[in-house]
C-alpha cells in the first residue's frame, strides 16, 4: 500500500520500488526472530511499517520518531493492534522509563545524528533496555557507501567506519555479533529442499504488507546430482551456492548504469531548471512587453488628448484672431470718423472765430451808432454817401 507521506529519497516509504525496498524490508524480516514475545522499541520508526512488522510477533512494539507527522501517519495507517503504539520523541531523549524494553531496533539512524550526540543515543538505548536486552542496529559502511562510490548523502550527518562503530558501541554493548548486507549480483544455485528445516539458511519475501518465507523459484537452468544408488549421493549438499567474480564486474556494471542514469537524471534536472529559468525569463519579457504596450497605449491616449486640446486651442486662436481683425477694422473706421469729426471741429472752430469777430464788429458798430458822436456825424456821412453815388453815376 502506498503512503501519504512524501518520499524524500532517504526515509523509506512502503510502495517505493528499487533496491532500497529490499534493504529496508530485509532488515526488519531478519530482526523479527529477536522480537518474538518481547517488548520491542523501534527507534526512529519513520513511516511505521517496520514497527508493525515487528508487532506481528512481539508482545509489545513501540515506534518512536522525531517527526510528529510520521507518527500521526503511523497511528492512522497501522491502527488496530493494542500491542502496537507510536510516540513522538528523540532517540537522544527517549520518552520511556528505564529498563522497560527487551529489544531495541534502530536501522539507519545513527548516521543521521551529529557525532557529539551519537554516544547519547546509544546511552539512551542502554538505559531503556532491561537486563539481558538486545540492540539490533544497522549503519552504512562509510568505506563502501561513501569513499569507494564517491557519494555523499546529504541526509547523513556523521557516518562511521566499522572500527569507529565498534568503539562507539563498546561502553554499553561490549559483546557484538556482526553481519554484512549488500545488494549482490551473482550466479545462484539452490536446492529444491531450500525451504527445509535448516535454520542456518533463510530467505524472505514481501507479500502485500507481510513478510513471508520465500519459496525456491523455478530456475532458468537445472543442475542435477545423480547416482545409481542413494548411498552414492552426498550426505549433505549446500542449500544455497553463490558465485561471482572477484571484481564484481556485473555489480559494477549495474552500478555504473545506475550512476549513468543518475547522471542523466541530473542533466535532465539541470535542463528542466534551465527551461524553468528560460520560461521565467520569457514570462518576464512578456510582462515587460505587455507593460510597454500599456505605456504606449496610455501615451497614445495622452497624445490624442493633447492633439485634441491643441486643435481646440488653434480653433479658439483663429476665432480670436478673426474677432481681433474685425475689432481692428472697426477701430480704423472709428479713427477715420474721429479724424473727420476733428477736422470739422477745427473748421467750425475757425468759422466760430470768424462769426465771433463779425459779431464783435457788429456790436462795435451798433454800440458806435448808438453814441452821440454817431448821430453828430450822421449828416456828414449821408452827404458823403450821396456825393459818392453822384460821382459814380
Amino acid at each position: 500500500m502506498t503512503s501519504d507521506l512524501p518520499f524524500t529519497g532517504e526515509r523509506f516509504i512502503p510502495g517505493a520500488a528499487g533496491d532500497m525496498a529490499y534493504e529496508h524490508w530485509h532488515r526488519y524480516a531478519f530482526a523479527r526472530r529477536f522480537a518474538v514475545g518481547k517488548r520491542v522499541l523501534d527507534a526512529a520508526c519513520g513511516e511505521g511499517y517496520g514497527t508493525a512488522l515487528l508487532a506481528s510477533v512481539a508482545a509489545e512494539a513501540l515506534g518512536v520518531d522525531l517527526d510528529p507527522a510520521a507518527i500521526e501517519h503511523a497511528r492512522s495507517r497501522y491502527a488496530g493492534p493494542p500491542k502496537l503504539r507510536f510516540e513522538a520523541g528523540s532517540v537522544t531523549a527517549l520518552p520511556l522509563a528505564d529498563a522497560c524494553m527487551d529489544v531495541v531496533v534502530s536501522f539507519e539512524t545513527i548516521e543521521h545524528i551529529p557525532a557529539a550526540d551519537q554516544p547519547r543515543m546509544l546511552a539512551e538505548f542502554a538505559r531503556v533496555l532491561a537486563p539481558g536486552g538486545l540492540l539490533v542496529l544497522s549503519s552504512p559502511n562509510k568505506k563502501r557507501y561513501t569513499d569507494e562510490l564517491d557519494y555523499h548523502n546529504p541526509f547523513h550527518l556523521h557516518e562511521l567506519y566499522r572500527d569507529e562503530l565498534s568503539r562507539l558501541l563498546a561502553p554499553a554493548f561490549p559483546h557484538q555479533c556482526w553481519f554484512h548486507q549488500i545488494r549482490w549480483y551473482a550466479s545462484t544455485l539452490w536446492s529444491e529442499d531450500f525451504a527445509g528445516a535448516d535454520a542456518r539458511c533463510e530467505a524472505w519475501t514481501r507479500d502485500a504488507d507481510n513478510i513471508v518465507p520465500a519459496t525456491a523459484p523455478d530456475g532458468l537452468y537445472y543442475l542435477v546430482i545423480a547416482a545409481a544408488s542413494e548411498a552414492a549421493l552426498p550426505a549433505r549438499a549446500p542449500l544455497v551456492s553463490l558465485f561471482t567474480d572477484r571484481d564484481d564486474t556485473e555489480l559494477k556494471r549495474v552500478e555504473a548504469t545506475s550512476r549513468e542514469v543518475l547522471r542523466q537524471d541530473a542533466l535532465i534536472k539541470e535542463r528542466d531548471l534551465a527551461l524553468d529559468r528560460q520560461t521565467f525569463h520569457i514570462r518576464h519579457l512578456e510582462e515587460l512587453v505587455a507593460y510597454r504596450e500599456r505605456i504606449v497605449v496610455e501615451r497614445d491616449a495622452q497624445l490624442a488628448e493633447l492633439n485634441a486640446a491643441r486643435e481646440s486651442q488653434e480653433q479658439a486662436l483663429l476665432a480670436s484672431q478673426s474677432v481681433q481683425a474685425r475689432a481692428n477694422d472697426t477701430l480704423a473706421r472709428c479713427e477715420s470718423e474721429l479724424a473727420a469729426v476733428r477736422k470739422n471741429l477745427v473748421a467750425m472752430q475757425a468759422e466760430r472765430r470768424n462769426l465771433d469777430a463779425a459779431l464783435a464788429a457788429q456790436e462795435r458798430i451798433i454800440s458806435d451808432r448808438q453814441s452821440l458822436r454817431w448821430w453828430l456825424r450822421m449828416p456828414c456821412l449821408r452827404v458823403k454817401l450821396w456825393w459818392n453815388r453822384i460821382r459814380g453815376a
